[in-house]
This record gives structure tokens, sequence and C-alpha cells, in this order.
């Protein structure tokens, strides 16, 4: 008995931990979780909020026509780079470096070229999908350093709350595959634990590898023992392997020699033509039939001294993010090289490369990418049901007081804002890319502010609402806002869904699928909310007062218990 006592005193404190650790930060995370899971696809997003490309069609010949379209662009460039068009991408992303340009990102020009005709393109200015994985760990709307800081502390929260959780429902696994309708707190707790355990493993991981990309921020103390309080020492041999190969090739690298070398580098210089990239893509294919060519880097082209590098698409490791088989080909001939071997990569660098990998998913292929989403997707639910079953848990006080305390009123609007609002603001974003003048002078700050204000009246709303009204109203706009979106893709400016398909444009047809799944959802929720009201009219024997929160619980219910017993057949 008495380690029972024990047991449940442990049990009774998890709860108590779980639900305010839960509660108090819970809107943030809820934001920090929805923004995070669309950040898997944001370059879907920011490829469909630049209309300009969606004509852009890649062919066999896009390669060589980028190729070509860099020879007019920058002839004297010291190197050309193209990142093909794939499945997330459209168009051709172009770089290159001017001779005696400066180091790094400030000396590299870029631009965007058309798949189909070479042709230099110009996108209208916006922050895409960036601005929503931002806001995902920066909040946006404050210094970087305190929105981290934020974020950063909330992440810890939810790593307490999912460990708290666990241990407080000590029949969570079993309770999964239980789901009773229509009984208020139990609906609402069965829901929230099938979407905790569902994506249990996801949860841990999303989090924890969120801290530790944080940690130099959060928890200084390792590597400043580690390396004697020389931070910029780490940070060297972090970046040392991505700096070296950064420093090869780059075509800036001072000569030296007398006369003699002079002249050799003169004739090397001499403007020659290049040969046709076909065959070397060709022999890539033949290496990487799966994923194909990613990326094409030429060093000092149009010269007898030219190289071309292809780069395998799609070849990224945990261990070395980023790194992909590479072939090298003469520039001038054609003829293989023997392409020089990778440095051999630190552990500090191995080890934040993989749980990075893990957090992004940038080593994932699209089926990955989509299950990332989906358990993104879960974990939003999860965040969204603990909110509610506060609310829920409080109602027989509320019934016995005869009033809803202001705390209790709070927290309502908290929920309707942060969670229904949230949707609207985010299919608000994607209407203002559109509505807002392509020509508009800082237009994207403008697509931010516009977010951020709509998210605004969507909080202040539920306060001049009764609750349940607030709900449907708020689901009800983001579901026509979101369904919407395919057709003013098409008429302002952008490629319609058939075309998208036809041609295989997945990363803007993906885009306008999913809001059409979005729009379904958030439809459902109104259905049922409707649906709900009608079912759950109170009794004429029944009191009113009684009644009115048994509907509310039934109203809110209904659409998060068919997206439990949805995902539970789907497992």
């Amino acid at each position: 008995m008495r380690v029972d006592g024990k047991t449940e005193g442990l049990r009774q404190s998890m709860s108590w931990l779980h639900t305010w650790s839960g509660l108090l930060l819970g809107w943030l995370l809820y934001a920090v979780f929805f923004t995070g899971t669309l950040s898997f696809f944001r370059n879907e997003i920011t490829d469909w909020m630049r209309p300009e490309l969606h004509q852009s069609v890649p062919d066999a010949g896009t390669a060589q026509r980028g190729l070509d379209a860099m020879q007019a662009i920058a002839p004297k460039a010291t190197t050309w780079t193209l990142s093909l068009p794939n499945e997330r991408q459209t168009a051709i992303e172009a770089s290159w470096r001017e001779p005696g340009a400066a180091a790094g990102r400030a000396g590299t020009q870029r631009t965007t070229l058309d798949a189909g005709t070479g042709e230099q393109l110009q996108p209208r200015e916006t922050r895409g999908g960036a601005f929503l994985y931002r806001f995902h760990f920066e909040l946006y709307a404050m210094p970087r350093i305190w929105g981290r800081w934020i974020v950063g502390f909330a992440t810890m929260l939810m790593l307490v709350a999912i460990i708290s959780g666990v241990i407080t429902h000590k029949k969570i696994f079993s309770d999964f595959f239980t789901f009773r309708p229509r009984k208020g707190q139990r609906s609402w707790l069965d829901a929230h634990n099938a979407t905790a355990v569902l994506a249990l493993p996801f949860h841990l991981v999303i989090t924890f590898s969120g801290l530790v990309l944080l940690m130099n921020m959060l928890m200084p103390w390792g590597v400043q023992t580690a390396y004697n309080g020389d931070s910029n020492a780490y940070f060297s041999e972090l970046r040392g392997n991505r700096q070296a190969q950064a420093g090869a090739g780059n075509g800036n690298t001072p000569r030296e020699g007398g006369r003699a070398n002079r002249q050799a580098d003169a004739a090397a210089d001499t403007p020659v033509a290049m040969a046709p990239v076909g065959p070397m893509l060709e022999a890539a294919l033949q290496q990487w039939p799966t994923h194909g060519v990613g990326s094409i880097t030429v060093n000092a082209p149009g010269t007898a001294r030219a190289t071309v590098e292809l780069r395998e698409g799609g070849g990224s490791s945990l261990v070395n993010r980023g790194a992909a088989s590479t072939l090298l080909f003469d520039g001038v001939t054609g003829e293989p090289r023997q392409a020089p071997e990778a440095a051999a990569i630190s552990w500090p660098r191995a080890t934040s490369n993989v749980l990075s990998s893990l957090h992004l998913g940038r080593f994932a292929d699209p089926l990955v990418r989509w299950l990332l989403f989906l358990s993104g997707v879960v974990g939003t639910i999860m965040a969204a049901t603990g909110m509610v079953i506060w609310v829920v848990k409080r109602l027989p006080e509320r019934r016995k007081l005869g009033r809803t305390p202001h705390g209790h009123r709070l927290v309502e609007v908290l929920n309707v804002g942060a969670i229904a609002g949230l949707s609207v603001a985010t299919a608000s974003l994607f209407w203002f890319n559109r509505l807002l003048p392509a020509d508009l002078a800082g237009r994207s700050d403008w697509e931010i502010r516009g977010f951020f204000t709509v998210w605004a009246l969507c909080l202040l709303h539920p306060m001049l609402r009764p609750h349940r009204q607030a709900w449907r109203e708020q689901m009800l706009l983001a579901t026509v806002l979101l369904a919407l979106l395919p057709l003013l893709n098409g008429l302002s400016g952008g490629a319609w869904l058939p075309q998208t398909i036809a041609h295989a444009q997945w990363s803007i047809a993906g885009f306008d699928l999913m809001m059409l799944v979005m729009a379904a959802l958030h439809g459902w929720v109104v259905w049922w909310l409707v649906r709900s009201k009608q079912t759950a009219t109170p009794s004429a024997r029944k009191p009113a007062a009684a009644a009115k929160p048994a509907a509310a619980d039934a109203g809110l219910l209904a659409p998060h218990a068919a997206v439990a017993s949805t995902m539970e057949r789907q497992r």
C-alpha cells in the first residue's frame, strides 16, 4: 500500500505537471507545431507563391538550355551552379561568382531561369515557405534571439509534457485502441491519447532534436568545457569540411609563378567552346537511375580549364547532410575525370547533421516527407485536443457556479483564436500573396503584416461571439479560403491544377491538392459542429443550464473524435 501510495502520488504530481506545462504555453506550441509541419513543404509553398514560375516546364534539354543561358548572362564568371528542376522545384535556380567577388554568399549572384526556354524570370517578392519555417522557431515579430529563447523554453515544456503524459496515463497504449464517443471529457481524453501514441516516436525525436538545434544558445556549457571556452574553435571544426569544399575550385585561388606560368594561364583562359552536357547526363543516369542529376557546377566556364561537376539529386545522408555522389568531367572534351575525394567529416559536424537532418527532414524522399508531414498533423491535433480538454474538464465546476469564470473564458477565447484563427491567418497569407500588386515595394513584408493582422482579428472575434458560434464561423471562413486557393491560383497568373498534374509539376499541384484536403477537414469540422447543435438540442425535461455545456461538448468533440477514429483505421 505504501508503494502504491507513492506511485499514485507520482502519477498525481505528473498529472498536475502535464496539465499546466501543456496549458501555459499550449497555444504557442500549437503554432510551432502547425507552422513547423507546413515547413516540411516550404519549397513547395515558395514555388506556389511565385506564379511567375508556374509556366516553367522542364524537358530533356533543360540542363543544356540553362548552361547556354549562363553563357549569355555571366560569360566571365569563375563558376556557374545550376540547381535543376525536380519534384520540389519547377524552375532552374542559377548562381555564379564573378572574378574578385567577396567570399561566401555576399559574392554570389543569383537568378531564376525558365526550364523550357532558358529565359530569366522575375518572380514576385515573397518570403514564401521560409516565413512559416522561420516563424516556427523565431516567432518573427521580435528580435530573433528572444524568439529562439521563447521557443526553446516552450520546447522544454513540450518535452516535459510528453514524458509526464506517458507517466500520468498508465493505460495510454491500451487506451489507444479505445474510443468512446459522446462521453464528454472521456471522449476528449481518448482522442488526445490516440493522437499522442500514434506519433509518439515522432514527438520525442522532433522535440529533442529541436532542443539540440538550440543547444548552443540554451546550454552552451558543454561546448565551453570541451573546447576550453573557445566556442569559435567548435564552430570552426563544425564548419571546417564545408569551408574546405567551398574554397576548392572557386576560381579565386591566387596563382604564383613567373612569366611562363602567366603565359600558360593566359592560354588556359582563352575562350573555348564547351562540350555538350547531354552525354555527361546520360553517363550520370547510368550510375544514378533513381535520383538522376540534381545540380551542375561548372568551374572556369568557357576556358580550357573548365570542369563540369554533376551531383546526384536526392543523395543527402543523415551523417553528411547535403553530401551527394559526384561525377567530374572535362568541360572542353567531355571526358570523365577523377573526382577529388571528400574530406573526412568531423564528429561534431556528423552529430549535428544527424540531429538537424532528422528535425528538418532534409534527407527525406517524397514518401518519407509525407509521413513526416502527417506525423506533424497528428502532433498538431494532439496539442489542440489537449487545450480543449482543459476547458471540458472544468465544465462541471462552471455548472455549479452558474457562470463562466474569467480565466475559463480567456482559455476558450485563446483556443478559438490560436487553433481556428491560425488556419484563417495562414490561408489569408496565401490570398495576400496574390491580391497585393506584384510590383508593390516591400510586398513580402505586407504579406506578413496581413497574416498577423488577420490573426489578431481572429483573436478578437471570439471575445465578441458565443464560444460555439465563434468556432463555427472561423472554421467556415478557413474552409472557404482554403477551398478557393486552387481557383485563385489559376485566376491570378498561376497554373491550373489539371495543367500542373499533366506536366508533373508536383510542387504546385501538391500544394493545391493539400489545400483542398485541408478545406475538406475544416469543412468536416463545421459540419460536425452544425450537426451536433441539432442533435444536442436539450429536452424540455432537462435544465437548460445543464444541457448547454453538454451540447458544447458534443459540438467540439465530434470532429476530433472522427479524426481519432480515422487515424486508428489508417493505422
